[in-house]
Order: structure tokens, then C-alpha cells, then sequence
């Protein structure tokens, strides 16, 4: 049982405290050792007469029970002679409840003076009188609590009560105040509404709610809160019926009116919804909260603006957008801006066409397409783009484009877009507005990054900033460097506007006519998508990976049918200034325009763990069906053993699979033959559909043809090729059921009986943890023996276990150990073996099953562990089959992942990474491939190592030459590679320090 709160030595004043709520207060703070005056006038409900005899009886009450009280009979609006009650009989005063009230109802309309002065005097005044006599006292000797009793009606209001509600109402705010001025000193002020049985309510309510009303649900609350433990100030809090919640003051949000503009009422009509609208609020609790939102206002005046567009709506707003492309859309976008109008051009092919040679790569400037896409479409639909930009297409013209890019695109992607205004320029009558998009894709990258310079007609005025003035990015006064001319096709406005701009100025004639032109123009983003093929071209090799950023001013309209001439000037290695113009018209279209470029291709790291995952069947919604990952190991295996296959084939296969999203290659040409998830781009014919469909294609349900002719199987390369997968019409269903059900033993918790039913490391764990306990306090000491912490790292299927004979009586429990002693490495299978079979370690180790780090003598420690009852295994097997959590395996906690963060950092540190590098990051497990743009599917080198290992790395804290030293890094393929690890050393510092 807990300890009693107690009030020994505690001298406590409560007024009105001959009957109702006063008494129980009284009787209460008296029983737990508090000395007690017992003021009461002995007053009628309305405050009249007076009479000894309550405050008499509830003192004799006291007494009877061996406390100590005295009584008092003063009004409180004397409270210096109630507080000298208390110093005269203790010498002391600690607590104050100031409980005493009268009523005077009446409508306001017919309250009296007297009434209004009376109620006043008695619930204000009076907890003013008694509380400043006391609070010398308190301050003196470093403590205080004091109560005020408000009510329902103060906090609320109520007919009839208008004296009552505001004397009770400041009585909150007289206590609010107190408990700032009294803080320091250890003076707790709070506030209670009570609703009880008393003198007070007992003409108000029923009895039948009065009998549950009782003063005694309420007391203990009171006493609480005077309690010297309790350190609650400022608080008030609705009582009664056992029921007791704190009260606080709520606002809405409200609405800002910008200063330095005059405020109409029309314009506090239209927002006051918003101002009234508490779906989202705040609670200030003292002045200074209070009247933050005012100071703030007052240091953010007015941005300006007018009706088209307004500065203080749009500033600090921002919308996102979602859009997605694939290898389609980024073949029609090039195709729309001129690409590949040769065919024949290797060169361009990549650009338009996902089986080039070289393989596909996107254009620079389509990373501006997307959130310009995604921004046209909401148009379409009537949304506005942000809050405050209230004008229309009609009044807006594209005038600059800036570009960078900040990963390389890949096929395809889900992105992203958070439209943000930058800025706005009054250039009276006209204006500018300049919009940011950050734009990014499913991993949360940012992959590009966008500012539009829109010039809004007659929108300025408003006497903001005209902006920069004077040109950039202009050309020398000298010959360019490279000039290409380009004929525009009459329909090129057709084709790119199938890139998502549907703005009818580009196609519809009338439409084009009512604006001013003879027919429609060109989309200023066309333009802009030539002139930057146009320097890819001429300074890139037409490799578009080099290009980092674009900047553009569009100076003019260009028509179908007109021929760009683009002027090019080399300032430097990675800067190409450059213009373009109409040649029948010799007039500049793009201006002040220049493209950034990479010193050299930049490298990205992919993510490939979903993939990976998705191709095994390892991901955790594991289904009991057959999907491509068990056809594609089964073929595997079929592969590997009929020889014939191959050499009847000699082809390669690339399945590309959808819904979800896998690659897979079928190598019926090289070797033995293999199939294995990844990509190879020496593929002599590819094949696209969904993972459904392939199913029930390589399963016999569906026809190849009736898929192909349905438009449900894409092929591309060597068509007449894909005959040649009959040659595996020979797989057997019973081996596509066996790779299912070694899928899900190996990823699912659902496996079927016959494998749960088989010992698993887990019971070993659980079991020497059964060993562990029982040998807990005997004399042969297993930890004293072994002083060891072993580290455990299971692999077919994958599992981690700690093994600590160090600490305590020792522990068995699943996860990692940064810090173990020695980390033993080797599968299921083994472990089984070594600690049930009784097979060799020694043999294990040297044969390459077992796997040993860190202090490899500290291995042979195990032997403290000595003979494990072989019952307990048995015995940890049938507790995991039963549920029994009692005897599972404790799991360790888990540590948040940091690969993807270490990885994120290293893109940006553009270190140029040689071969195709595969690392393998464990614990918990994902996986990275650098170089994917150039290289082929098999990897130059695979690195394993743990995500806390790559942790350490990356902070500095080991290097790479020490973790392979200590076997926490390893290599497959070619160790020569394996040194480029050594760029992810200090990545996060460095990263830290810009």
C-alpha cells in the first residue's frame, strides 16, 4: 500500500466551513494532520444573519476524531482577523481555501446595486481580504498552497447570475495572478468549480441528483492540490460526482491581417469564419503567448500585392503534386522536341528507344516537365496552384526556366512536387512572380529542382521591388564556339503536346488567332528542349548525363515550320553560354541562357533492395501462390541440369515484369545456362507483361499468342527468338511447387507443419537460455569460465543471436551485439550440427562453414557451455509450436537503420566509382548497386558488411582496410574494387560540416 499523504504541522484556513463544501475540506485536511481554522459567519444562503454555531459544531467534529481546529466567525472581507485566528492559536499559516459565497439572483434588468456590491463583497473581495493577510506569511516562509472556488457559471455564464458569474470569474483571474507572483516563493495557487450538495444548491437542483452531489467526491481533490508534493500552479479544474478535469483557455488560429494596408469590414466579414473556426486551435497560458501572434504581426507587415496577386497569402504557402512517367513518356517528350529525326542516328536512339545499345537515357530538360505537367493538369481542373495567385493563363507568360538536376532520371519513377513562391517583382503595371518546385521521387530523393519565372500582365503596382536589373548569361563578343540549325516540322506543336501541355494556343487556330497570332506557336518548353539538345549535341557527345543545370529566358514565340539557329559559347570545361533565334525572321527566341555541366558523369546509388526482394519473393506480404520468382528458380535449376537446353536456345532472354515491378534474365547462351533476377542489355529479345500473366504463360494456362496479339506481351529485339522458350516446355510442376514452399519457409512466419516441426537456431537459443538459468549460482561458474560475449549471425534463412557469457548469470536472446567479443557466422544447418550433432567446430571452420570474427581464440570459450540436457531443445521446439512466449528467445531492441542516410550522403560527394558495385548491408538487411546507368547486370565486385559496421564508416570511427581486416567486410569478385569503399569513410561528418 502506498504511504498516506499527510499535513502534520500544516496550519489551514477554510472559510465558509460550517457545512457543505467547507466542511468536508475542513474534515478532510483535519483527519490527514493539518491544524485547522474553521471560519464560518453562520450566515443564511443569501448572505444574512449570523451565528457561531456551524463553524462550533464542525470544530467539536474535528476534535471528537483527535484533530486539532478552532473557529472563526468574521466575515471574509475581513480576512486579516480570520488570518490572526491562525497565527494567534499556530503561529503559522500554510493553507488557504477560500470557500465562502453567498447568491443573489436576480436578472440583470432587476439586480439591485446592493445585490451586485453584496455578492461582490463576499466571493471577490473576500478571497482578496483573506488571501492578502495570509500571503506575507507564505512568502517568509517559502510556502503556500491556496484554492479558489470559482463555478460553472463564472467560467460559462448564466441567466440571473450576472453578479455571481463575474465575482467568480475573477476570482480565476485573481488566482492566475497570484500563482505568477508567488512561483518563487513556493506559493501554489489553483482554481476549482465545484458542483456539490450545499447550502449553496440545495433550492437549485433535485434531490435525486443532490444525494449523488456529495462534498466528499470533492475534498479530495482540494486536498491534493494543497499538498507540500503537489506542484501544480495556475490550474483550474471542473469537479464533481467523482468526476475532475483541468480547464484551459482555447483560441482559433484567427486570421491575420497583415499590417501597413487598411483593414475594411467586408474583408473581417469575409474572413470571419476563419477567425471563429476551431478545427484547429492553440491554448496560450500566460500574457506572453497570449500576444505572440499580435507581435508577430506586427514584425511581418504587409507584403503588398492586389487582387491578382497577394503577397502575404502566397509567401509561406505551398502545394504538392504527384505525377509518374515511365520510358514512354520520356520517348514522346524527346521525340517532341525534335530527337532522333533520324533514325538512323546511334547517337539520338537512346534518347527515344528503351532497347538502345547504349542504353536508354533521358534529356536534361524533361526534368521540367514533370512539375510542369503535374501544374497543368490541376489547371485543367479549375485548381489554383497556391493560395494568393489569383490570376488566370490569360494574363501569364512563361518568361525564364532555371533546371538542376540532382540525381540522374531513371526509366521510370512516382515524383513528387512541392510548389513554393520564391519571390515577386513589381515591374508597374506588370509583374513577375518566380515559383519553386522541389521535385522528388519514391525514396523521398530529390531528384530536380525548378524555378518559373511567370510575367503576369497588368498584376504590378503595388510598390514592391522591381527585381534585378541587367542582363546575364551573355554571350562574348566574339564568333560561337558551335552553331546548329534545326528545321521545326509544321505538326512538332502537335507532337509536344502530347508531353502533357494542352494549352489550345499550341493547336487550336481560332484559339490562337484570338490571341494575336496567325497560327498557333510553338510551347516556349519545345524551344527549350531543342536548344538544349542542341548544346547535349555539341559539347556532350550527346551524352545528356553530363548536363547539371539549364537557364533560359524566353525572348519571343517561335511557329512551326521556322528553323532554330542555336549560337553556342564555351566559357570553361562545364559552361556553354548560348542563344537561339528564328532564322526567317532573324529575331532571339531564347536569351541570357546557359547550361551547367558535370565534370564528368555522376554516379547514383540505387536502392535495390525492394527489387531484389519483390524477385526472390522475400518481401513480407508473402502469399502461398506460385509468382515469377519460383518459376524463374525453377527454370533456373532446369537450366543448370539439361545441358541441351542451352545448346538447342543459344539465346538470351530479358522478362521485364509488372505489378509488381521485377527483371529477370534467362541466359540460354552462355555456359551451363542461368536464370537470375537483374537486367542484361545484350539481351536478344525482351518480354513485357504483367507477373500474373507470366505465371500462367510458363504455367501452360495462358497462350504466348493470344497474350501477344491481345496486347497483354510486349516483345522487342530478335521477335522471331521468343519461340525459342519452348525449350523449356520440359519444367516439371512438382519442382515450381518445391521452389513455393522453399520460399515460404525460408520468408514467411506461415510455413507449413512439416517444417515448423523441425528444431530451428531459435530453439537452440532458447534453450541454452533454459541451460543458462538452471546452471544459475552452482559452482562450475559458465560465465566466470568464459568472460565471452558471442555474436551469432545465421544465415539459409537469415537470423541473428546474441550469446552474452560476460554479464550476470549469462543470456541467450535474438539480435545484434555491436560490441560482442567474437561474431560466428554459419548456416541454420551448422548450427544444428555443432550444437546438437556434436559436429567439430574446428572442421567446420576450416572447411569454410564457419565463419569466425573478431577475437577468433575467445571462439573456443564456447566449451564453458559444457553438456545442454538435449531435452531442452526439445523442450524449446514444442514452447515455440504451443505459443509458450514464456520461454521464446527474448528479442534484443532494435537499432534505427542508417544505410540509407550514408548512402544519401555519398551521391553527393561525386567521387567517380569504377565497375559495377554490389553491397550486400546486413542487420538489418537492404541493398545498393552503384554504377547501374553503364553497366551490365553481373556486378565486378559484391561487399557484405552490417548496417552498424557501415555506420562506424561513415562517421570516421574505423576504416575500411580495418573492418576487412577483422572480417566485418567482405569481398566477392574483384578485391581491387573493394577499395573504392574507402570513399564512404567520413561521409556524415563531411556532410555535417557543409
Amino acid at each position: 500500500m502506498a504511504a498516506s499523504l499527510r499535513y502534520d504541522n500544516r496550519v489551514a484556513i477554510v472559510t465558509g466551513a460550517g457545512g457543505g463544501l467547507g466542511r468536508m475540506h475542513a474534515l478532510t485536511l483535519a483527519k490527514a494532520g493539518a491544524k485547522v481554522v474553521i471560519n464560518d459567519l453562520g450566515s443564511r444562503q443569501d448572505g444574512a444573519g449570523k451565528s457561531s454555531n456551524a463553524a462550533d459544531t464542525v470544530v467539536a467534529e474535528i476534535i471528537a476524531q483527535g484533530g486539532e481546529a478552532v473557529a472563526n466567525y468574521d466575515s471574509v472581507e475581513y480576512g486579516a482577523l480570520i488570518v490572526k485566528t491562525a497565527i494567534d492559536t499556530w503561529g503559522r499559516v500554510d493553507i488557504v481555501v477560500n470557500n465562502a459565497g453567498i447568491l443573489r439572483d436576480a436578472a440583470f434588468h432587476k439586480m439591485s446595486q446592493h445585490d451586485w456590491d453584496l455578492v461582490t463583497l463576499v466571493h471577490l473581495k473576500g478571497a482578496h481580504s483573506v488571501t492578502h493577510a495570509a500571503w506575507p506569511y507564505m512568502r517568509e516562509q517559502g510556502y503556500g498552497r491556496i484554492i479558489m472556488t470559482t463555478s460553472a457559471a463564472g467560467i460559462y455564464g448564466n441567466f440571473g447570475q450576472a453578479n455571481y458569474s463575474a465575482a467568480k470569474l475573477g476570482m480565476v483571474g485573481l488566482a492566475n495572478s497570484l500563482a505568477e507572483e508567488g512561483r518563487t516563493k513556493n506559493i501554489r495557487v489553483n482554481t476549482i468549480a465545484p458542483v456539490a450538495a450545499s447550502r449553496m444548491t440545495e433550492n437549485i437542483l433535485p434531490p435525486h441528483l443532490l444525494a449523488e452531489l456529495k462534498p466528499e467526491y470533492i475534498s479530495p481533490l482540494v486536498a491534493w492540490l494543497c499538498h507540500e508534493d503537489c506542484e501544480e500552479t495556475k490550474g483550474l479544474f471542473e469537479v464533481g460526482a467523482g468526476y475532475m478535469a483541468k480547464l484551459r483557455w482555447q483560441r482559433s488560429l484567427g486570421h491575420a491581417f497583415k499590417l501597413g494596408q487598411p483593414i475594411s469590414i467586408e474583408e473581417v466579414a469575409k474572413k470571419f469564419d476563419k477567425i471563429s473556426d476551431f478545427s484547429k486551435s492553440e491554448h496560450p497560458h500566460d500574457v506572453n503567448t497570449a500576444i505572440a501572434a499580435m507581435l508577430s504581426n506586427i514584425t511581418s507587415p504587409s507584403l503588398g500585392g492586389n487582387e491578382f496577386i497577394d503577397l502575404d497569402v502566397a509567401t509561406g504557402s505551398e502545394t504538392t503534386l504527384e505525377s509518374s512517367y515511365d520510358e514512354r513518356d520520356l520517348s514522346i517528350y524527346a521525340l517532341g522536341v525534335g530527337a532522333a529525326n533520324d533514325p538512323l542516328d546511334a547517337s539520338e536512339l537512346p534518347l527515344v528507344y528503351e532497347g538502345a545499345h547504349q542504353g536508354f537515357k533521358a534529356l536534361p530538360s524533361y526534368a521540367a516537365l514533370p512539375q510542369l505537367s503535374a501544374m497543368l493538369a490541376l489547371a485543367k481542373t479549375g485548381g489554383k496552384l497556391l493560395p494568393g495567385l489569383n490570376y488566370g493563363f490569360d494574363r501569364s507568360l512563361h518568361g525564364e526556366q532555371y533546371t538542376e538536376i540532382k540525381q540522374l532520371f531513371n526509366p521510370s519513377a512516382k515524383l513528387t512536387h512541392t510548389y513554393k513562391l520564391k519571390t515577386a517583382f513589381d515591374k508597374n503595371p506588370h509583374a513577375v512572380v518566380v515559383i519553386s518546385v522541389v521535385s522528388k521521387d519514391e525514396s523521398g530523393e530529390e531528384i530536380a529542382y525548378n524555378e518559373m519565372s511567370v510575367f503576369v500582365r497588368d498584376a504590378g503596382g503595388w510598390g514592391g521591388k522591381r527585381g534585378p536589373s541587367g542582363a546575364s548569361n551573355v554571350p562574348p563578343s566574339r564568333e560561337p564556339d558551335a552553331v546548329i540549325q534545326e528545321h521545326i516540322p509544321e505538326n512538332q506543336a502537335l507532337l509536344y503536346r502530347l508531353s502533357g501541355d494542352w494549352n489550345p494556343l499550341h493547336a487550336d487556330p481560332q484559339f490562337a488567332q484570338a490571341f494575336g497570332f496567325d497560327k498557333p506557336i510553338l510551347h516556349g518548353m519545345c524551344t527549350h528542349g531543342y536548344v538544349t539538345r542542341h548544346v547535349v549535341k555539341a559539347f556532350c557527345d550527346n551524352d545528356p548525363r553530363l548536363v547539371k543545370s539549364i537557364k533560359v529566358r524566353f525572348a519571343d514565340s517561335v511557329f512551326p515550320g521556322e528553323t532554330l539557329v542555336t549560337r553556342m559559347w564555351q566559357e570553361n570545361d562545364t559552361r556553354i553560354v548560348f542563344e537561339s533565334s528564328v532564322l526567317e525572321r532573324d529575331k532571339v527566341v531564347i536569351q541570357n541562357a546557359a547550361i551547367e555541366l558535370y565534370d564528368e558523369i555522376p554516379q547514383r546509388l540505387f536502392d535495390v533492395s525492394d527489387e531484389k526482394s519483390s524477385a526472390n519473393g522475400t518481401s513480407e506480404d508473402i502469399v502461398d501462390e506460385i509468382i515469377s520468382a519460383d518459376i524463374f528458380n525453377a527454370i533456373d535449376d532446369l537450366v543448370k541440369t539439361d545441358e541441351k537446353i542451352g545448346s538447342q536456345a543459344n539465346i538470351i532472354f530479358q522478362f521485364k515484369l509488372s505489378n509488381p515491378a521485377s527483371q529477370w534474365v534467362l541466359d540460354l547462351k552462355n555456359d551451363k545456362g542461368a536464370c537470375y533476377p537483374g537486367t542484361d542489355n545484350t539481351a536478344d529479345v525482351s518480354l513485357e507483361l504483367s507477373e500474373a500473366n507470366l505465371v500462367a504463360m510458363l504455367t501452360g494456362q495462358l497462350d504466348a499468342q493470344k497474350l501477344y496479339f491481345a496486347g497483354e506481351l510486349k516483345l522487342s529485339g530478335n521477335v522471331m527468338a521468343s519461340n525459342k522458350l519452348e525449350v523449356i516446355r520440359g519444367l516439371d510442376a512438382k519442382l515450381i511447387e518445391q521452389k513455393k514452399y522453399q520460399r515460404l519457409a525460408a520468408g514467411s512466419a506461415e510455413v507449413c507443419s512439416t517444417q515448423e516441426d523441425t528444431l530451428q537456431a531459435a530453439d537452440v537459443f532458447a534453450a541454452i537460455g533454459k541451460h543458462l538459468s538452471l546452471k544459475s549460482g552452482q559452482t562450475d561458474g559458465i560465465v566466470e569460465n568464459a568472460q565471452t560475449v558471442f555474436q551469432f549471425n545465421i544465415t539459409e534463412p537469415e537470423s541473428h543471436f546474441v550469446l552474452d557469457l560476460k554479464n550476470a548469470q549469462g543470456s541467450s536472446s535474438a539480435g545484434v551485439n555491436d560490441a560482442a567479443d567474437v561474431s560466428l557466422t554459419l548456416s541454420e544447418q551448422d548450427l544444428l550440427a555443432l550444437f546438437i550433432d556434436g559436429a567439430d567446430a574446428q572442421q567446420l571452420y576450416f572447411s569454410g562453414k564457419l565463419f569466425i570474427g573478431g577475437n577468433v581464440l575467445a571462439s573456443s570459450k564456447l566449451q564453458a557451455l559444457g553438456d545442454i540436457n538435449p531435452e531442452l531443445y526439445g523442450q524449446a521446439k514444442a514452447d515455440r509450436l504451443a505459443g509458450n512466449s514464456e520461454t521464446a528467445v527474448p528479442q534484443a531492441p532494435s537499432r534505427e537503420p542508417i544505410a540509407k542516410q550514408v548512402f544519401t550522403a555519398f551521391t553527393k560527394t561525386h567521387h567517380k566509382v569504377e565497375g559495377l558495385v554490389h553491397i550486400n548491408v546486413t542487420d538489418p538487411v537492404s541493398h545498393w548497386q552503384l554504377n547501374k546507368a553503364d553497366a551490365s547486370a553481373d556486378a565486378d565486385v559484391v561487399i557484405n558488411l552490417k548496417d552498424s559496421d557501415l555506420e562506424k564508416l561513415a562517421r570516421g570511427q574505423v576504416s575500411a582496410a580495418s573492418l576487412f581486416q577483422k572480417g566485418k567486410l567482405s569481398v566477392q569478385g574483384d578485391i581491387s574494387l573493394a577499395q573504392q569503399m574507402s570513399f564512404f569513410e567520413n561521409v556524415l561528418i563531411n556532410k555535417l560540416a557543409k
